[in-house]
């Protein structure tokens, strides 16, 4: 019993130490935020008095309005399109038997380990012969391209956890595939759908070097971190207070979507590790 409670204890420890490590930067750049400024701050120090005139600011000057909406309409785009494509993809290398299936699927999850740097330039040329540089659709189509390797395996995992049995019981009724799969593969693989999604949120929001390179010259669609980048870098905007505030500004929509999905998130991962 001692040696249980001493390996508890530890682990507690451990998960106590590294939650402090990973609140630490985040809590002094809040604390930095409502700090009113030319104060003097550091670390998560409290400030003698707080103000939100940093948040005004840094919205007004910084126009991040347009920018948190460019960065939801590449999201919304992004998450959609990858989705129906994963959960598609998933059903069919998890469901069905055709020639070349392992090539083709060991071809998909090569996306896995290429690099954004490895493919950002020729990416460049491409779109800008298409005529899509400074726009969505050169943000939404790559990563949406870029997405499906992890999505096609994620949901082919899920798949495969369903009894197949389900499947043998919906085609003896009747039922076709795109039926079985929107009856019974669907409703059951919602919990990855969501994990899934809000993984996809995440990576797609924080997404930096596409929007740097491809949208560069066109403020009505550069996303939030891109503009983030472009607000600390201005010579005019030297006060650290109110560039905290904008970098708490942007990084905010994520910490909402994760408390929400919080759960689901955790059980979708849960379930898409142990097989049954």
């Amino acid at each position: 019993m001692n040696g249980r409670r001493s390996e508890k204890l530890f682990g507690y420890t451990l998960l106590v130490l590294g939650a402090l490590l990973a609140l630490y930067p985040f809590l002094s750049i809040v604390l930095l935020s409502l700090t009113p400024q030319g104060a003097r701050t550091s670390g998560i120090s409290l400030p003698s008095s707080i103000t939100f005139d940093n948040f005004i600011e840094a919205w007004t000057r910084g126009a991040f309005g347009q920018a948190l909406w460019s960065s939801l309409v590449v999201v919304v785009g992004v998450v959609v399109g990858a989705s129906i494509v994963s959960i598609l993809a998933g059903y069919a290398f998890s469901t069905m038997r055709f020639p070349l299936r392992g090539l083709l699927l060991g071809i998909l999850l090569i996306g896995l380990i290429m690099p954004y740097e490895g493919i950002i330039v020729p990416l460049y040329y491409l779109l800008d012969g298409m005529g899509l540089l400074n726009t969505y659709w050169a943000l939404i189509l790559p990563q949406i391209a870029t997405s499906i390797s992890l999505g096609v395996l994620w949901m082919r995992t899920a798949y495969s956890n369903v009894p197949g049995s389900l499947a043998e019981a919906a085609s003896i009724d009747g039922s076709s595939r795109w039926g079985t799969l929107w009856r019974v593969y669907f409703p059951i693989s919602l919990p990855a759908i969501a994990t899934l999604g809000t993984l996809l949120f995440l990576y797609t929001w924080n997404e930096f070097l596409m929007a740097l390179v491809l949208v560069p010259q066109n403020p009505d669609v550069q996303t939030a971190p891109l503009a983030l980048s472009f607000f600390a870098g201005s010579t005019r905007n030297f006060d650290p207070a109110v560039t905290a505030a904008a970098a708490v500004t942007v990084a905010l929509p994520i910490l909402i979507v994760y408390i929400i999905f919080q759960r689901r998130f955790i059980t979708g991962v849960v379930a898409g590790a142990v097989k049954e």
